[in-house]
């Protein structure tokens, strides 16, 4: 009997998408540094900047008035969420004509069944390099590819050569290809758990592979630390969620100065929550779970989220069940809020029920 093959994922990642959708529409910012989010005179955070916004060290969740410390000259621009969804639907109904079957995470990316379509890594790099041409001929967009044998190793590849690049890792190469990488680089790792490692002397992805069940344990004990310990060596069964086609849907705010006013917060979220189910009106989707995000002025963040057995698209019902998540929030940590926000995911086609 032959050994089956393994597994063919990629993972795609459109190229700071957000300003690379303003440059097409506004082709004189090409070449400028462009960063895209809140306000930079205000508490505003950078969504993307363009690369040579990034040469002057900006990124993504930095604070839009450091982004406008660093380079004084940048042309800022608020998100055109509307605008960033259109094209989205452009890239992955072009990708869907390379590879049919898709798991997109985000507007920007998602990954791909290759193995779908590829029988061997090498015809895998000539599909990766088709869905590029497919995504450049619709909307003049870039993006990069990682290929792999699993999602966590595909996910660090597509990083690997931004802009336009594609990384291909083959079988048995996965711990080799992560080994000298730093922690934070390892889908999974957040601050705590990068801090926690950095304490015991481990420094690169290769070190936390080479643990062994004792040490792992006295460390990050749990199925966190086994978890994250063989998407080190590489080992990640997960398969494509199909189930997630669709992306959450969220917006959220942050105040011009903290918030404790109850009042003040509920209609916030109330007028969120009538963004969201318009949006998900436009999808023809509803939504089974709701999340209430707030973020106090130390910018520690919380979330609280509920499941319903049925979706709704009601924003009268999105609403009161945001209030009610933001006063579970306030229970465990009463203050003052920087921020808040309302998503809804486990999106579904949205059925009229008949009447009978």
């Amino acid at each position: 009997m032959e050994p089956e093959s393994p597994p063919i994922v990629a993972h795609l990642d459109l190229d700071a998408f957000y300003a690379a959708v303003e440059e097409l529409e506004h082709p004189e910012l090409r070449g400028k540094p462009l960063v895209v989010g809140g306000d930079q005179h205000g508490r505003g955070v950078v969504a993307t900047a363009n690369y040579p916004a990034r040469r002057f060290g900006i990124h993504s969740a930095m604070a839009s008035a450091e982004a406008l410390r660093r380079c004084p000259h940048a042309v800022f621009l608020r998100p055109n969420g509307s605008l960033y969804r259109r094209y989205s639907r452009r890239v992955w109904d072009a990708v869907r004509e390379v590879v049919p079957t898709i798991e997109r995470t985000g507007l920007d990316e998602g990954y791909l069944d290759v193995g779908e379509v590829a029988r061997d890594f090498r015809e895998a790099r000539r599909v990766a390099e088709a869905v590029q041409v497919a995504v450049r001929s619709t909307t003049d967009l870039t993006c990069s590819l990682g290929v792999a044998t699993c999602k966590v190793v595909a996910k660090v590849a597509s990083d690997r050569r931004k802009p336009g690049g594609i990384t291909v890792v083959r079988p048995g190469r996965e711990a080799v290809f992560l080994a000298p990488l730093e922690l934070r680089r390892l889908p999974g790792v957040g601050p705590r758990a990068d801090q926690r490692m950095r304490a015991a002397g481990l420094r690169r992805v290769g070190d936390l592979a080479a643990l062994d069940d004792a040490a792992l344990s006295a460390l990050l004990p749990g199925k966190v630390g086994r978890l994250l310990r063989d998407r080190a060596r590489g080992i990640d069964l997960r398969g494509l969620d199909l189930a997630v086609e669709s992306v959450s849907i969220g917006h959220e705010e942050t105040f011009p100065r903290d918030v404790s006013d109850r009042e003040r917060l509920h209609a916030e979220l109330r007028r969120m929550a009538e963004r969201v189910a318009a949006r998900l009106a436009e999808t023809g989707q509803a939504a089974r779970t709701v999340t209430t995000k707030v973020r106090y002025p130390d910018f520690a963040i919380r979330s609280r989220s509920t499941t319903l057995e049925v979706g709704t698209e009601d924003p009268e019902r999105i609403g009161e069940l945001a209030c009610a998540l933001l006063d579970r929030a306030l229970t465990d940590r009463p203050g003052a809020l920087r921020l808040v926000g309302v998503s809804v995911s486990n999106l579904e086609p949205f059925r009229q029920l008949a009447l009978t």
